[in-house]
């Protein structure tokens, strides 16, 4: 073959784009050999039409597909096996979008609530407009004398397959009520997991909104401020009870340091607004106290 129609290792290298080491590694492997290797100083020589194969390597391996696999088929292959191949490699890549999309939205949902969080006043109570929330709700915690909050979450974690709660996102409490609140505020009815592709929905709209500094602790305080602003300005308390961990172990080392916000739902009228006239109704847990984000679950 005439040398000089062949390009050396380094000459290929930079008339293909791509790196030296590149192509000494897939000589190696024996994913690219050279034509002809100089007689006395035993250089490689490409020739330019060996781009081709190159070209067909670097589409592969730029699809993730592993070198192993692109060998066993870069000297036999039909379209049959290379549609098989990328079929293949496309349900791969669709777990991968699937979870990098997952991750997104927590990024999302933490940088949301650190957000929310930097703008609370501790002690402060006020009707907020909040946006829908959706997430979703794990079983009811059937709490006994002897059963304590750990006991309730580790229920919660370990019910996650069964009720398809990706733990990773913020949980926070939930209760039926704002009776059961003010009853137990360290007992919640439920957990629930702040995933924004959760089957459960809290509206968007009016809430009455108080902020506590602290992990769990006294709650009297701004429970007491809480019904007294509702009091004040006729409002009544017509559904679940949120609280969410704005800021926590993400954002601050010390658990006193945590914010939570409660936010429940008011009205002007006790009554509930969606659900009474419908099949839904019998299967609420607060029955005339609930509002449609409840119903929906």
């Amino acid at each position: 073959m005439d040398d000089q129609k062949l390009l050396t290792i380094k000459a290929f290298a930079k008339f293909a784009g791509v790196p030296y080491s590149t192509i000494r590694y897939y000589d190696e492997i024996g994913l690219l050999t050279p034509v002809s290797r100089g007689d006395e100083n035993n250089y490689r020589y490409y020739a330019p039409i060996q781009l081709k194969t190159l070209n067909f390597i670097e589409v592969l391996v730029g699809l993730g597909i592993p070198l192993a696999t692109i060998k066993d088929i870069a000297q036999d292959r039909t379209p049959g096996e290379i549609i098989e191949m990328l079929s293949r490699q496309e349900t791969i890549l669709d777990r991968k979008l699937e979870e990098l999309r997952t991750a997104y939205s927590i990024v999302h949902t933490f940088r949301d609530n650190i957000q929310s969080g930097m703008l609370g006043t501790v002690g402060e109570v006020k009707v907020e407009e909040l946006d829908e929330l959706c997430y979703v709700l794990g079983p009811v915690n059937d709490f006994d004398e002897k059963q304590n909050d750990y006991d309730a979450f580790k229920k919660f974690c370990d019910s996650a397959d069964d009720y398809r709660i990706n733990l990773r996102y913020p949980v926070g409490r939930y209760y039926f009520s704002m009776d059961s609140f003010v009853k137990e505020p360290n007992r919640p009815d439920k957990y629930f997991s702040s995933d924004p592709m959760g089957n459960c929905r809290r509206e968007a709209g009016k809430y009455l909104v108080g902020y506590k500094r602290g992990y769990e602790g006294d709650f009297t305080d701004i429970i007491e401020k809480m019904s007294a602003c509702a009091e004040d300005h006729g409002l009544f308390f017509v559904g679940p009870v949120y609280v969410r961990y704005l800021l926590d172990e993400l954002s601050v080392t010390d658990p006193d340091k945590y914010l939570a916000r409660i936010a429940v739902s008011v009205s002007k009228e006790k009554d509930c607004k969606v659900c009474k006239d419908s099949t839904l109704h019998e299967k609420c847990p607060v029955k005339a106290l609930c509002v449609e984000p409840h119903c929906l679950t």
